[in-house]
């Protein structure tokens, strides 16, 4: 009996020594990286100074990035549930160009034309998406065959889907990627 807590006694110690051990290393690291760090930057104020000089123009293009996805998806909140209809532009129904219609008239104080076909002609062709951009698709259904939905981000862009009603679909997926025509900006 005397031999198993002599025994089991002995592992605690070694397993205290061993983590006494482990933490003066811990504690030695530490003060040598925090050491490296500090001690080796004179020009510390100056780099920040250019770092904060070359964020300054991406800053502003950032925060207005954001309130753009903030109204694109505070439209989507309240018109999640909205089922497709072809001519309509209200809560009860709509379809692609009577919800990107009303996007810009609430969110962005801006009348634009009520169709696909006229829409596809407001604003500037670009290739890389940007918040609040139009995408247009060539799907080959209503009257006039075209798509529209309001880029959000990382492929994601909002629109009225024939089955579905108004959701976020991805560019990525392979019939959007299938059908899609173009991109264009609607300067604000």
């Amino acid at each position: 009996m005397m031999n198993k807590q002599n025994l089991l006694l002995s592992r605690s110690y070694a397993n205290i020594r061993y983590a006494i051990v482990n933490l003066r290393f811990i504690i030695v690291s530490l003060f040598l990286s925090i050491f490296m760090l500090f001690g080796c930057s004179s020009n510390q104020d100056q780099a920040e100074l250019n770092i904060s000089t070359l964020n300054s123009d991406t800053e502003s293009s950032n925060k207005s990035d954001l309130i753009m996805l903030a109204k694109i998806d505070s439209h989507y909140q309240k018109w999640k549930h909205t089922p497709y209809r072809y001519g309509g532009d209200t809560l009860k129904g709509s379809d692609c160009s009577g919800l990107v219609k009303n996007f810009f008239l609430t969110k962005m104080s801006k009348n634009i034309p009520r169709t696909t076909v006229e829409q596809a002609k407001l604003g500037q062709k670009v290739t890389n998406p940007q918040a609040g951009d139009l995408v247009f698709f060539k799907t080959g259904r209503g009257r006039n065959g075209l798509h529209v939905g309001i880029y959000y981000a990382e492929g994601k862009f909002l629109h009225a889907s024939t089955s579905k009603g108004v959701i976020y679909s991805n560019l990525n997926e392979s019939y959007w990627k299938k059908h899609y025509w173009m991109t264009r900006r609607i300067d604000s």
